[in-house]
């Protein structure tokens, strides 16, 4: 180009070429072993144009939907055929022309069809002239602008808005509108000046100062990057902009140095350092990490092709050249560059990489982010950052038992990951000066990951041999490697107050998560939405797949109940165990509730630390009743080792029968089995049981209750049988027929006490006569027949029964042959 002629290569697409490379190498030649016997060569020259301009070209732009080549030369602006290369127009307006910039885009008309415009905008001196073409035709309008300097660089921010760089600064220029409006830098200063602020790169007094270089000005560049953003650079300050000329909240990006050239390809910020250093920049233009520095000897020249009307050249390549050698810059595909960043614990970088990609040139895109925060969330954890790891685990919804498996066997049961040491004979770790950090990382000087692979395209002399890779130039990830579980080894036991730190944060991730799963879970252990079985289908995942670490998208009849329910067995227990280490005065909330904690664990634990009354009310919620008044009876009866310091709300029989009179009548079995010792301790608390007014004990089996009573105090079933017949107005006539007849039996048995046998003849009496449920043949049967155990005689409802007329006396038992009614 320096003697204005023009060379057409052909580049040849070889196994060596990084673009096609996916093996990791970063597009490292082969061995000649792995290479055809025919070795093929990068370039082939196929045409040379020695006229193509008298003077060295100083820019080349295609614009193909016009098939034309522009060229810059001599200070003109020309117009070239794009197959033959034959000179078609020389503009004489471009006279004196610094640079142009070329751009096509898809507009749509007035009626709506769409339409390819292509513009073509040239810097000549204070001006900026504008052509465009029309599906391929030339408009013969021709726009021209005055600004307010000599204009230095173009750069297209849309399809209509031009960035203009001058030694004032810069201005985004509509030339739909013909309108110019000044890029102003962020801050107080332009935000109370409006459009008349400071310009950006302004060389003035309070801008940026020059004096004592000899009048040297640095270039003003810019470039487009991610949809709707820009970036403006001059010297080595920066500002990022909207394609509206509007400046964002963003750090400037830390160059050392005044770069020669900057540029975009998808999705990495370029910089061409100085010469003398020789070597390009790549930056996250999210971040401003300096991801990687590749050496590219003398390099001045940047070409980034514009992903003008879609994403065809997005990524896909770029050219750096010298006045020597021209390098086609070619990227590794995506999902290898993260998996290089995230080998060298480059967690942050790497995320942001992967949320700036499209989703489809990614495989699980979702998946990858949340399995990079999880292993950061880990490195963290090993760091001693217990807060931020929960943090970041319970952003990335990592699967609870992922987390609990980083604690001891105390916390987290038989899930834990950790050996624990059997004797203290083992070593110990060596000690550390106690900087902790996630992972070890490369510094800027080390050229951070290997991202991008080179190839030589032509050489201008044969001299030159640079065809170094760069793959020696970086330091090698795979020493910086490392595992899930392994990022930093952890130098001692988690225990003692590190230990109760981690555990609260523990909790505090135990409880979100317990949220969720109560979203989806009754408290019996169904689900509340029942699913259809699971197809293959990633979309037939169900919302709470995210808490199963085991659950797969394919798995062909996965039993999502059975596993969520696992879960929160495995959640509620954990959050237990925490609670009990680090908070015990909130473990009560958690099982005075529904809950899904493991019995045997709460159990073990609660009577350990002699926590009786959480026990029982544990034991209760989980409707093991057995248990709890298993330990209330060895409570109440006082069955305890000096050790144990019992309640006093625990002894006696008080707590056993408030207990039993809180279960439900399909109990009867139990509640008589338990009753017992009350009753027998102390009946009138006992008896609470079946007399208190509540909906259980007016529905407990009656028939089975006068036959516990009987077999205990016949005085007790009489109590009870007056309740139920005078209390809850029960006209079973069978237990009026039994009262008469216990009635009949106290009367006999009280002979020797005139006051209790004189009660027992009232009592009896007054049923008799209020009473009309019971079979008065029988009943006059069973009175003894010497009247001597009742006095005198009497007439129950009508029936006259002669004193003297001697009844055998007869006992009957309680037994429940009752329910046959009376005969």
């Amino acid at each position: 180009m320096n003697n204005g002629s023009l060379r057409i290569y052909r580049v040849n697409e070889t196994a060596s070429d990084p673009s096609e490379n996916s093996n990791g190498h970063n597009g490292t030649t082969t061995d000649d072993s792995e290479q055809s016997p025919k070795k093929t060569r990068p370039v082939d020259l196929l045409r040379e144009e020695e006229k193509f301009s008298r003077k060295p070209v100083q820019q080349l732009a295609i614009i193909k939907e016009a098939n034309i080549l522009v060229s810059l030369s001599d200070n003109y602006v020309s117009i070239h055929d794009l197959q033959t290369y034959a000179l078609q127009e020389k503009l004489e307006r471009t006279r004196g022309a610094i640079a142009f910039a070329v751009t096509s885009n898809i507009v749509k008309d007035e009626n709506g069809i769409p339409g390819i415009v292509s513009r073509l905008a040239v810097a000549v001196k204070r001006k900026i002239i504008l052509w465009s073409w029309q599906d391929m035709e030339l408009s013969n309008e021709v726009v021209e602008m005055s600004l307010i300097a000599a204009v230095k660089s173009l750069t297209w921010a849309t399809g209509v808005k031009i960035v203009a760089g001058m030694d004032p600064g810069f201005v985004m220029v509509d030339v739909k509108a013909q309108e110019v409006a000044d890029i102003v830098k962020p801050g107080r200063l332009g935000d109370a000046a409006g459009t008349e602020g400071m310009r950006f790169g302004a060389v003035n007094s309070s801008g940026m100062s020059y004096m004592g270089m000899g009048g040297w000005v640095p270039k003003p560049m810019a470039t487009k990057l991610q949809e709707g953003h820009m970036l403006l650079a001059k010297d080595v300050n920066t500002m990022f902009i909207d394609t509206e000329g509007r400046a964002e909240e963003k750090r400037q990006v830390p160059w050392l140095a005044s770069p020669e050239a900057v540029g975009y390809s998808y999705p990495y910020m370029l910089a061409l350092q100085p010469a003398a250093k020789g070597g390009m920049e790549v930056r996250n233009p999210d971040t401003m990490s300096l991801l990687q520095v590749v050496p590219l000897p003398n390099a001045t020249l940047l070409h980034v092709p514009q992903p003008n009307i879609s994403l065809a050249h997005a990524g896909k390549g770029f050219l750096v050249a010298s006045d020597r050698v021209v390098w086609r810059m070619g990227a590794l595909d995506y999902d290898t560059q993260i998996d290089e960043l995230v080998a060298q614990g480059r967690y942050d970088e790497s995320i942001s990489l992967l949320n700036m990609l499209e989703d489809t040139l990614l495989k699980n895109k979702e998946g990858r982010i949340r399995d990079i925060k999880i292993t950061k969330a880990q490195g963290l954890f090993n760091a001693r950052e217990y807060r931020k790891a929960m943090y970041l685990f319970a952003e990335a919804s990592a699967p609870p038992r992922r987390v609990i498996s980083l604690y001891p066997k105390s916390v987290a049961g038989d899930v834990s990951t950790i050996e624990e040491k059997e004797s203290e004979s083992d070593a110990e770790p060596e000690e550390t000066n106690g900087d902790s950090t996630v992972t070890p990382s490369k510094t800027a000087s080390t050229a951070g990951s290997s991202l991008l692979g080179r190839s030589m395209l032509g050489r201008l002399r044969k001299a030159d041999t640079d065809t170094a890779s760069i793959k020696g130039d970086a330091t090698d990830a795979a020493s910086m490697r490392i595992k899930h579980t392994e990022s930093i080894p952890i130098d001692k036991p988690l225990e003692g107050k590190d230990l109760t730190i981690a555990v609260n944060e523990l909790c505090s991730f135990l409880v979100q998560n317990r949220t969720q799963i109560r979203k989806h879970l009754n408290s019996d252990g169904t689900l509340i939405e029942p699913l259809s079985r699971v197809s293959s289908s990633q979309d037939s995942r169900p919302a709470f797949a995210a808490l199963i670490e085991d659950a797969t998208s394919d798995a062909k009849g996965f039993d999502w109940g059975r596993a969520l329910h696992d879960t929160a067995v495995l959640v509620d227990t954990t959050l237990f165990r925490g609670y009990m280490l680090a908070r015990p005065s909130l473990a009560g909330s958690l099982f005075r509730l529904d809950n899904f904690c493991e019995p045997q664990v709460v159990q073990e634990k609660l009577y350990e630390t002699g926590r009786y009354e959480d026990l029982i009310y544990f034991l209760q919620g989980k409707k093991l009743h057995r248990e709890a008044l298993e330990l209330l009876a060895k409570f109440g009866k006082g069955e305890t080792t000096e050790e144990q310091q019992v309640s006093p709300t625990l002894q006696g029989p008080q707590r056993t029968a408030s207990y039993l009179q809180q279960l439900p009548p399909e109990l009867v079995d139990l509640i008589l089995e338990f009753v017992e010792w009350p009753v027998r301790t102390a009946p009138d608390i006992g008896m609470e049981v079946f007399l208190a007014e509540t909906e259980n004990a007016e529905k407990l089996p009656r028939h089975c209750v006068l036959d516990f009573l009987c077999s205990i105090d016949v005085k007790l079933s009489v109590r009870y049988l007056e309740h139920i017949i005078h209390e809850l107005n029960d006209l079973t006539p069978e237990f009026h027929q039994q009262l008469i007849e216990q009635y009949l039996e106290e009367l006999q048995a009280a002979n020797q006490d005139a006051d209790e046998k004189q009660k027992w003849k009232e009592s009896l009496q007054s049923f008799l006569k209020s009473s009309t449920e019971y079979n008065r043949v029988r009943a006059l049967n069973k009175m003894p027949k010497d009247g001597r155990s009742l006095g005198h005689t009497f007439s129950p409802h009508g029936v006259v029964a002669n004193a003297s007329s001697r009844l055998r006396p007869l006992r009957i038992p309680c037994s429940r042959s009752f329910k046959d009614g009376p005969t």
